[in-house]
């Protein structure tokens, strides 16, 4: 590929991204996706930069400018027309809506348009299967950061998540009888043994004592 046709894919496919679904006539109403992709199929057949411009987002209008995308238009015009009789071919790609909503603690729920209305494809309390490493360490992060020991099991490999789910009942069954288990203290710390082999370790913190360790 020459220097020239690669850089015009390239701004086709920047141009491509920078497109989102307009509003459509009613206050609060959203353009269907087949609709939009309709638009900016014929638009870019045309090569009409202006149409285009009208389909981006603000922030990316706001960065690139008119004469931006005029540029970009100019670039990838063949691109830009292979892209719609792609579009329009006999075989056309599906179309689907998404929406990405990100909290302000960094958690992200996925939303996907199916007929009018959006349903949660995954959040992070819900998460879906993780497709790749990058994906699993991130849902495990936000479950730690949640404290969610719920979520923490969803992430865990089936092997270790049966292993911690054998540690806890055992714990749970070792410790159905508090006050009749043998407490061995010593100053401020204190230690149990439970039935099965597990060992709690307490710690007395002014008044109060808390565990301190267990496995």
């Amino acid at each position: 590929m020459s220097g020239r046709r690669a850089a015009g894919a390239r701004a086709g496919a920047a141009l491509a991204l920078a497109l989102t679904l307009a509003p459509g006539c009613g206050r609060g109403a959203v353009e269907g996706p087949e609709k939009a992709l309709r638009r900016y199929a014929d638009a870019a057949a045309r090569g009409d930069a202006g149409a285009l411009y009208a389909m981006m987002t603000e922030r990316d209008r706001r960065s690139l400018g008119p004469s931006g995308v005029a540029r970009a238009v100019s670039d990838a015009r063949g691109e830009l027309g292979e892209q719609a009789r792609a579009l329009t071919g006999p075989s056309p790609p599906k179309v689907r809506a998404t929406a990405r909503v990100r909290y302000a603690d960094g958690e992200v729920a996925t939303l996907e348009l199916e007929g009018d209305q959006f349903r949660i494809a995954s959040a992070d309390a819900l998460p879906a299967d993780a497709r790749t490493p990058a994906q699993a360490l991130g849902q495990l992060r936000r479950v730690l950061a949640r404290r969610s020991y719920a979520g923490l099991l969803r992430v865990l490999s089936k092997e270790t998540r049966q292993a911690v789910e054998r540690d806890v009942r055992a714990l749970v069954e070792g410790l159905s009888e508090p006050e009749a288990l043998e407490v061995k203290v010593e100053g401020e710390r204190a230690t149990v043994r439970l039935r099965g082999g597990h060992v709690v370790l307490l710690r007395r913190e002014g008044a109060a004592w808390r565990v301190e360790d267990f496995d």
